[in-house]
Formats: structure tokens, C-alpha cells, sequence
């Protein structure tokens, strides 16, 4: 990984969402959440595109990606769990899918011969992502639909737990 790689336009803006999510762990005010959660997703969507559109995908884009989308899902739920405008259930909840990428990408990095390309960005960890942040739209806005959002993220979590733990196994087993 050379480090003329970090600085790109794709890592930047995937970067720039560790400073939002501290910001959302400090301001409390509803419409500047609201403007931090919507660049916080537009820069989400940015990134990626910007990176295949230009042909700057980088082994950096691949680490920085996800880790800021982590941050920042869990900054902005954690200052809703702190203020008690979420259930530590559902806390846990809306971060099954992130706590156990998390740990399964520690466990596999510890593996010879496997990279942060093996266990890239899916399908349905992408689709788990954005419904974390309509859970977290809700929470600004329509904080009652709570209930359904948690079930409709569990279930995708589920899924998206096993479609990585399934490419990961193919992923090993093509190492054999």
C-alpha cells in the first residue's frame, strides 16, 4: 500500500466522516444532525464512485470505507443511547452487523494470506448500511417507527452476516 494512495479525493471524503461523527456526538440540535447525517451519506455515496469512475480504487479505500461508515454509525447511535432516545437492545441491534464484520475481519486478518480485499464491500452490507442511516433519519425525525426500522436491520444484519462469513469461507478455500 503506498501512501501516495491515501491522499486521494474517494479517501478523503471517506475520512471526513470521522470528524462528522464526532461532531453528532457533540451537537444535540435536530436540523444540524440532520445536515451531518447528509453529508455523512452524501460523502458515502461520493467516494466509491468517484474512485471507480476515475480509477482511484486504493488498498487505503478499501480500510478507510468501512471503518468511517463504522464510526460514524456508531457515534451517532451512541449519542442517541446516551440521551435514552434509543434502547441499549436496540442499540445493540442496529450494530449486530458491524460488531460482527468487525470481529470476523480482525480474526480473518490474522489468517495467512488473506487481505482486506477478501472480505471487500458486499451487497448486503452496503444495503445494511443505508438502512442503518434511514435508522438513523428516523431517530432525527420519526423516532415511533423505531420498531419496525430495528426488525427490517436485524434481519438484513442476519443476512449480511452470513453472505460475509460465506465469502470469506470461499475466499480461504480457494487459498487451499
Amino acid at each position: 500500500m503506498a501512501i501516495r494512495d491515501l491522499l486521494t479525493l474517494p479517501n478523503i471524503l471517506s475520512a471526513s466522516r470521522i470528524p462528522l461523527a464526532a461532531g453528532f456526538l457533540l451537537i444535540e440540535k435536530t436540523p444540524l444532525r440532520l445536515a451531518l447525517l447528509g453529508m455523512a451519506s452524501a460523502t458515502d455515496l461520493l467516494d466509491g464512485w468517484i474512485a471507480r469512475r476515475t480509477g482511484r480504487t486504493t488498498q487505503w479505500g478499501a480500510i478507510i470505507d468501512p471503518i468511517a461508515d463504522k464510526l460514524f454509525v456508531l457515534a451517532a447511535l451512541t449519542a442517541f443511547l446516551v440521551r435514552d432516545d434509543l434502547s441499549a437492545r436496540d442499540y445493540v441491534v442496529l450494530l449486530s452487523r458491524d460488531i460482527a464484520t468487525s470481529i470476523g475481519a480482525v480474526m480473518a486478518l490474522a489468517l495467512p494470506g488473506v487481505g482486506p480485499r477478501d472480505f471487500g464491500a458486499r451487497l448486503s452490507g452496503k444495503v445494511v448500511t443505508v438502512l442503518q442511516l434511514l435508522a438513523l433519519l428516523a431517530l432525527c425525525v420519526a423516532p415511533r417507527s423505531m420498531g419496525v426500522i430495528v426488525v427490517v436491520v436485524g434481519v438484513a444484519s442476519i443476512v449480511s452476516i452470513a453472505d460475509y462469513t460465506l465469502a470469506l469461507a470461499v475466499a480461504l478455500g480457494r487459498r487451499r
